[in-house]
């Protein structure tokens, strides 16, 4: 297996402000703690081979002991693998899978609460759509099953929702995927090539950055402000670096929840014409809404039906097993997009398919989890607000998760620090590029209140275990080269 090296520069970008410099943790274990944040939430990928520990030691300004002392610690604990003429490859411990929300890793003795995902347990009616699925089967089994545009039920289904949206599709301007992960990387194979560019909000989706930066496709970050979105920036951006296309959430947006008034969503549009800058927006949150409905879909302000292609999916309402996405697009793009899709898999599954048709026309949305949800995202902005005062955290519209704003870069840090107090955070900056957002932690309100209020006084404690003081009479740059001797 091929082994891919990691630069000095971008892995001290990676790092970010990994080190406290008032905490009397050793230096040592803040560094392991970090490095091993970054491979559990995906910033370094697995079988990446880390610098050298002198090289390392240099960039970092730290002796070379104090960055053994580190890479010692992450081969005892199975997350750094060295090989001979190879350097410390980065490795999973045996039995370290990722833990489902709200569940208990139970390497770790039972006791890690994993705070990492904004997904929801299945919604009532999967399983009778299931089953309707599985009685309606027969009537397809006598056709081959792959149609990489999807079974046309379902394309009629998802099209009828946006016509109830405002927003008049046919069937034939969808395409089913298998996820909108999926649908995400098809359009990204079929706009852009490896040193292209795409203009991104920022922050955004995790797994779009991974994407582009796996593509070797460049991302043009373009910050959001602290209200709604910059148009005037984003058509900078287009001017500027002639990117393939824009990537947006406009409803709830993940990670901050805020969602895109319908004046800005025309003026995006408008810039994106302008410009001859496709508009790829996703749509996979606009279910999520708790304080009010979305705005129409942003495709609503394409006339000519060229200019906005829409990712949807049914993971984040219905439930993240079915992996049923899709895209709405032109007529040709959707054909041109079906081709594409042979060379990769040939269809999505049937069943699954019948099953979200059905769920689709019953149009039932949240429900009476929207009452649920609003109710545990209060209850963790008063946890917040109780335990963690000098956060600054506002209360979003909708989507699933918080996005906290703290007083110093430390992010990194204090995620490392909580991880080994037993809860599992997601950074600021895995939702931004070159280290950004610092200041920022995504924390989902999709846990039981009780495991909230867990998540909570664990990271009290990690803040103030960071934020602890140095004995008084002790110089802390000697008690730092004190503990760099000491390993």
């Amino acid at each position: 297996m091929s082994t891919s090296l990691l630069r000095p520069p971008s892995l001290l970008r990676l790092l970010g402000a990994w080190r406290a410099q008032d905490s009397a943790e050793p230096a040592y274990r803040q560094l392991a703690q970090a490095l091993r944040m970054l491979v559990l939430d995906g910033r370094v990928g697995l079988n990446v081979r880390l610098p050298g520990e002198r090289e390392l030691a240099a960039a970092l300004g730290l002796s070379r002991t104090t960055v053994a002392a580190a890479f010692d610690r992450l081969r005892d604990e199975g997350y750094l693998e060295s090989r001979q003429g190879s350097g410390s490859v980065t490795r999973i411990p045996p039995g370290r899978a990722e833990t489902a929300p709200g569940e208990v890793d139970t390497t770790t003795g039972g006791n890690l609460l994993n705070w990492t995902h904004a997904a929801l347990p299945a919604a009532p009616g999967v399983a009778r759509a299931y089953a309707h699925a599985v009685e309606a089967l027969p009537a397809y089994l006598g056709d081959l099953g792959y149609d990489p545009l999807g079974i046309m039920v379902l394309r009629r289904a998802i099209a009828a929702h946006y016509e109830r949206r405002g927003c008049p599709t046919s069937p034939d301007q969808i395409m089913v995927t298998n996820g909108a992960q999926q649908g995400f990387s098809l359009l990204l194979q079929w706009l852009a090539g490896p040193g292209d560019r795409v203009v991104i909000d920022h922050p955004t989706y995790h797994n779009a950055i991974q994407a582009l930066q796996r593509a070797h496709v460049v991302p043009v970050p373009v910050g959001l402000p602290r209200q709604g979105w910059d148009v005037d920036a984003m058509e900078a951006a287009f001017r500027q670096t002639s990117p393939r296309f824009a990537y947006v959430i406009a409803d709830f947006h993940n990670p901050t929840g805020r969602s895109m008034d319908p004046a800005t969503r025309r003026a995006l549009v408008g810039a994106a014409m302008r410009n001859h800058t496709p508009l790829v927006v996703d749509e996979t949150m606009v279910a999520m809404g708790l304080d009010f409905a979305p705005p129409p879909p942003v495709a609503m302000h394409d006339p000519s039906g060229r200019q906005v292609i829409t990712l949807g999916s049914a993971s984040k309402i219905f439930w993240g097993g079915l992996r049923v996405g899709w895209i709405r697009a032109d007529v040709q793009t959707v054909a041109a997009l079906g081709r594409l899709r042979t060379t990769m898999d040939m269809a999505s599954p049937v069943v699954e398919q019948i099953a979200v048709a059905q769920l689709i026309d019953a149009d039932v949305g949240l429900g009476e989890r929207a009452g649920q949800l609003r109710g545990r995202r209060d209850h963790l902005l008063g946890l917040i607000a109780d335990r963690l005062p000098h956060w600054r955290v506002e209360s979003p519209a909708g989507g699933l998760s918080l996005w906290a704003e703290l007083p110093r870069a430390e992010a990194t840090a204090l995620a490392a620090l909580a991880e080994s107090l037993g809860v599992r955070i997601a950074a600021g900056p895995r939702f931004g590029v070159s280290g950004a957002f610092e200041r920022f932690l995504r924390l989902p309100f999709t846990l039981p209140e009780e495991q909230l209020e867990a998540g909570v006084a664990r990271l009290v404690e990690a803040d103030a275990r960071l934020h602890a003081r140095m004995p008084k009479g002790r110089d802390p740059l000697a008690m730092a080269l004190d503990a760099d001797r000491l390993i």
